[in-house]
């Protein structure tokens, strides 16, 4: 009896990650307790700091978490896009590298993901939260795609690359939000929570960003 119950008895430190990501995402950093955490996960209201500390070092254990596994798919497609030829990739190519794996897959309806993507939308856009957890976490990531879109790229100057690069970055924080904004103001006729969708309209508005400075560089 004894083995089966440790068989199947949860992970409390999963159960305490999954419900922390849940909470955050809902209510923001400062509306969750680690008490309320415990009991959303159903563990004792000690375990949340047993296993992680005080709160902030829990919400960036619940960052970097996914945040390693998006870095990584991430980093893969933009490895095979540089490799798929001797010359320089597009600029659709190395967008489709960035949001491919963040939009496109069985992943993106899983509860757990949606509830960190939203978690993300919440930081990036927080003052107090994305110049300090968005740098630690994706910087290194970041610079990888830009000396990609510099390939691509020649000549565009790093200051149009930079804001390009956080026009393609904001659009992509407001889609995991799925705020619903987009299904009233459009009547219905597109849905937020439709990433397949937003994936493929936000790929070509963006290429069209980037390369209008292309042409700007070469007038």
């Amino acid at each position: 009896m004894t083995g089966t119950r440790t068989k199947t008895r949860p992970d409390r430190r999963t159960a305490i990650l999954d419900a922390a990501e849940e909470q955050f995402a809902k209510h923001g950093y400062d509306g969750v307790t680690l008490r309320a955490i415990a009991k959303h996960a159903g563990v004792d209201v000690a375990l949340p700091n047993y296993y992680f500390g005080p709160k902030r070092d829990l919400f960036d254990a619940v960052l970097v978490r996914r945040a390693e596994i998006m870095n990584q798919l991430r980093l893969n497609q933009l490895d095979e896009c540089l490799q798929q030829s001797d010359q320089a990739p597009t600029v659709e190519a190395i967008i489709r590298a960035y949001l491919r794996p963040l939009l496109i897959g069985d992943h993106v309806q899983e509860e757990g993901w949606k509830n960190y993507y939203a978690l993300i939308a919440y930081v990036n856009n927080s003052p107090e939260w994305g110049g300090v957890l968005m740098t630690q976490f994706f910087d290194p990531l970041v610079d990888r795609f830009m000396d990609a879109f510099r390939l691509a790229l020649p000549g565009m100057e790093d200051r149009d690359l930079y804001w390009a690069y956080h026009c393609l970055s904001g659009a992509l924080t407001l889609t995991f939000a799925q705020t619903g904004r987009i299904d009233h103001l459009s009547g219905g006729l597109c849905r937020s929570s439709d990433l397949t969708d937003a994936y493929e309209h936000m790929v070509k508005f963006t290429t069209a960003g980037f390369e209008s400075f292309r042409q700007k560089s070469c007038t």
